[in-house]
């Protein structure tokens, strides 16, 4: 399969939110209609860029993977197809979260959004494990009466989901800035 691509972008090497960071920088360059090859090999930028582009209005093509490169093609969108990229309202910091998660426990329900490999390496003791990328399709494990607490490793990846939750008529709050700072207590998967 051969795609042309009005320019090139090598992510490789680099985490979450980085590549979608760049991403950003490079649409912003870009004629409307042109298309990007994002070469990244962060697992998690699959859902990442698909996720980015549906906020945003520009179109998510496809993506191939040459051996650890993920390959993404995006297409920038026309004046009436784009979107101003939005945050979700409901916020709250590390810090919060520990103090609710004190208050409440278990009876809190923690979704982490990051990749299988970063999940099994040191999570939340409560977090169930759902990636960004399979969201849409295990919709239905979450429970619709409680808040819907996301956490992912920068806030990135997890306010895309909380955007999403909430589409689904969900109460959900992004955990800001999320796992890459977080100081309280964490387990491995054995």
């Amino acid at each position: 399969m051969s795609i042309h691509a009005d320019f090139q972008l090598d992510c490789k090497g680099l985490a979450c939110p980085m590549p979608i960071v760049r991403t950003k920088k490079a649409m912003d360059q870009l004629k409307p209609g042109q298309v990007i090859e994002v070469q990244a090999t962060d697992v998690g930028s699959l859902a990442d860029m698909k996720g980015w582009a549906q906020s945003t209005g520009n179109q998510y093509l496809g993506t191939k993977q040459e051996g650890e490169t993920f390959i993404h093609y995006l297409r920038k969108a026309n004046e009436d197809e784009a979107r101003e990229e939005t945050k979700h309202p409901h916020v709250v910091d590390n810090e919060e979260f520990v103090h609710a998660l004190e208050q409440e426990g278990e009876q809190l329900y923690l979704i982490d959004v990051r990749e299988p490999a970063e999940y099994a390496f040191g999570h939340i003791p409560s977090a169930i494990s759902i990636p960004f990328g399979q969201l849409e399709d295990r919709i239905d494990e979450i429970p619709k009466d409680k808040t819907i607490f996301v956490i992912c490793r920068t806030g990135t990846r997890s306010d895309l989901a909380a955007q999403q939750l909430s589409k689904h008529g969900l109460k959900a709050i992004n955990i800001v800035p999320g796992m890459s700072q977080w100081t309280s207590e964490t387990v491995q998967d054995q």
